[in-house]
């Protein structure tokens, strides 16, 4: 076994994962999993830079994770970034505040590399599994992008395009930095039509329609699942591999884009950091349902962070 630490810093979220680890056996342990929202990609899509409060948030989270570290006494370290911090014209300024603070060199990933991760943390503990079919398409929504991977065993096909949940908002629901709410179908219909052209683009590398099983990803989907089975507070291990059908889906997107600021926070499951996001990445999941001819979407609270892990490992 060996203890590692995997931090993910996406666009949005920030997350840690502290655990004990043996891929020969496949055995995991895990010891210590947190999620603090920062919105590191706040203002990128226009912008092409990080902000400095953006920055701080960031830093800030990474002195708390370094303390969680050293306290469990990881052996092994592994920072991952994603689409906001290889989007930016100053990612050197970021890379080099997380190397001082955690003493490790935050490795900013491709988009392929992204897909390939989150295929293994979904993936790992189905193998062997007869009661899903395969081969999978594994979407992980992001706050900057959404990656595509199919495969059954292994990776066939992976793509990765712009249309998380954060840009999406910002490029289409926000005005002078304010969240238009609820939006207008015109701005809706924009979102859709920018997610449309990215599925064009993903079904050019990955065969969109051949998959078996659609296993869902991230905040976005995990929230969605939460709201599905009226769960009075979030509960992974009733999220994790619960399933949701497209009906269910395409009637919590349209509340959640009829509904108000103070109404989308009111929903027990969702987490402050994704109330006014939330809209957005509930269209690209319904668009790729639509597209995939998916009935329902396995939901997997394991993702990207676990594949983080066992590469460290």
């Amino acid at each position: 076994m060996t203890r590692v630490a995997a931090v993910d810093c996406g666009t949005n979220s920030i997350r840690l994962l502290v655990a004990d680890a043996d891929p020969a056996t496949g055995s995991f342990t895990q010891l210590d999993r947190r999620m603090t929202i920062v919105r590191l990609g706040q203002g990128v899509d226009r912008t092409g830079r990080l902000a400095p409060e953006a920055l701080e948030r960031t830093f800030a989270a990474c002195r708390e994770y370094a303390a969680v570290i050293e306290e469990l006494g990881a052996e092994r370290v592994r920072f991952v970034a994603t689409s906001a911090s290889r989007d930016a014209e100053n990612s050197e300024e970021f890379v080099s505040g997380v190397r001082s603070i955690l003493g490790v060199e935050p490795e900013v990933i491709t988009g392929d590399q992204e897909a390939q991760l989150s295929f293994d943390g979904a993936t790992k503990e189905l193998t062997g599994s007869d009661h899903l079919e395969k081969p999978y398409l594994v979407v992980d929504i992001g706050g900057g992008s959404t990656e595509f991977v199919l495969g059954s065993d292994e990776v066939e096909a992976a793509r990765s395009v712009d249309i998380g949940c954060v840009r999406m908002t910002e490029r289409h629901l926000t005005v002078d930095g304010t969240v238009v709410d609820p939006p207008t179908h015109e701005r809706v219909a924009a979102i859709r039509a920018d997610i449309e052209a990215a599925l064009d683009v993903a079904a050019g590398t990955v065969a969109l329609t051949e998959a078996a099983t659609l296993v869902g990803l991230a905040g976005t989907v995990t929230t969605i699942a939460g709201i599905a089975l009226e769960l009075a507070e979030y509960d992974s291990e009733a999220i994790h591999h619960s399933r949701v059908s497209r009906g269910q889906v395409r009637a919590i997107t349209e509340h959640l884009l009829q509904a108000t600021h103070e109404e989308r926070a009111a929903i027990p499951v969702m987490h402050p950091g994704r109330v006014d996001v939330i809209g957005a990445g509930a269209l690209v999941l319904l668009a790729v349902m639509e597209r995939t001819g998916a009935h329902e979407v396995v939901v997997s609270e394991h993702d990207i962070l676990d594949g983080i892990a066992w590469s460290a490992a």
